[in-house]
């Protein structure tokens, strides 16, 4: 970090901690999520349904429009957090990737490419081939273990049919000396309504939850972050009853998971747009390791949605929705159907 993004760094600290605090230092450390609304590449997979994601198809998906789409990501990418950390963030989860070679592209752009960013991605047995991944900066945090978890749903009326979806992203390794553990996840959507679709993604809560209390098994002090395009809101089931989420840091007890969007929502914030309503779809979830006020290791210290205004329509019936890459008339310029959501974390800095 530049002198000049560690006086901006302390500054923002000291605001919010307090005069007691001003003469430390901190590292800080951003950790994003984001939806990144069907990034394909612009060649036909046999093995998928991405026909409309083709010069030919629907979408006329063209080389020339994947390379705009990738630019404007990739701006995005670039900008989360820096304000604050002066770089990009450190790990970064994204969802509806087609597959590695979008990710490539995506990590070669000019804002991103000497940040020398790692990928982590398995191909998932979603249908449309759309898959989760992690980006990391290498020189600041090291994989150690990772592995794609499938999710098992079956259709309520013939249990022999698979419902292909995606698969939970567990990631495990050393962020500037201390371990750490990210789990990235796409739940399945609100197809066919909200109430007919919930079963799916309690299923996917209840994995979740699963792959959550097997790294505290091992470590019951583990710093777990999980993150993802969840379909749900905060207060939705899945989270609240399953996945067993809290919306307060107070008297938390060990091996809990923390949610502050949760706060977020309640005050009417969203990371897309529905038929003129707010969903936060978009959330990072922190376990109670990360919530202690011992700063000598790092902590949760905030969290955030990146909505600035040019990632929003400006005008016309959807002003203020996310500015989404795709509409009726095809590619508009634009970026995301969703926000991106970010998480500092800090320590003192010796």
């Amino acid at each position: 970090m530049k002198a000049s993004h560690y006086i901006i760094a302390c500054l923002f600290l000291c605001f919010f901690f307090g005069n007691a605090q001003e003469t430390k230092q901190y590292k800080i450390q951003t950790v994003a999520f984001y939806n990144l609304e069907n990034l394909f590449d612009f060649e036909d997979d046999p093995l998928t349904f991405d026909d409309d994601r083709t010069p030919e198809g629907k979408d006329h998906w063209t080389e020339e429009i994947y390379l705009a789409k990738l630019k404007n990501m990739a701006k995005v990418i670039s900008e989360i957090g820096t304000e604050v950390t002066g770089t990009t963030p450190t790990i970064i989860g994204v969802c509806e990737i087609e597959n590695r070679r979008v990710l490539e592209d995506l990590v070669n752009q000019e804002p991103l490419l000497k940040k020398e960013y790692g990928i982590i991605q398995f191909d998932s047995p979603d249908r449309r081939g759309i898959d989760v991944a992690v980006l990391y900066q290498k020189r600041l945090f090291t994989p150690t273990h990772y592995k794609a978890i499938p999710l098992y749903i079956y259709d309520e009326n013939d249990l022999t049919k698979r419902i292909y979806t995606r698969d939970q992203l567990i990631v495990s390794g050393m962020l500037d000396g201390e371990k750490i553990h990210v789990i990235v996840n796409h739940w399945p959507s609100r197809s066919g309504g909200e109430a007919r679709s919930r079963p799916k993604r309690i299923k996917a809560a209840q994995l979740n939850k699963h792959l959550i209390d097997s790294l505290f098994v091992e470590d019951p002090y583990a710093k777990v972050i999980t993150m993802g395009d969840l379909n749900d809101d905060p207060t939705s089931p899945s989270l609240k009853e399953y996945l067993k989420t809290v919306d307060t840091k107070e008297n938390m007890q060990l091996k809990q998971l923390y949610n502050p969007m949760e706060a977020m929502f309640k005050k009417g914030l969203g990371t897309l747009a529905w038929r003129d309503a707010w969903n936060l779809f978009d959330q990072i979830i922190v376990s109670t390791e990360l919530l202690k006020n011992d700063y000598s290791s790092y902590r949760f210290y905030k969290a955030g949605i990146y909505n600035k205004s040019y990632l929003a329509n400006s005008r016309g019936r959807y002003k203020g929705y996310p500015y989404r890459s795709f509409g009726d008339g095809g590619f508009t310029g634009g970026y995301s159907d969703h926000f991106p959501v970010y998480v500092y974390l800090i320590k003192e800095k010796e």
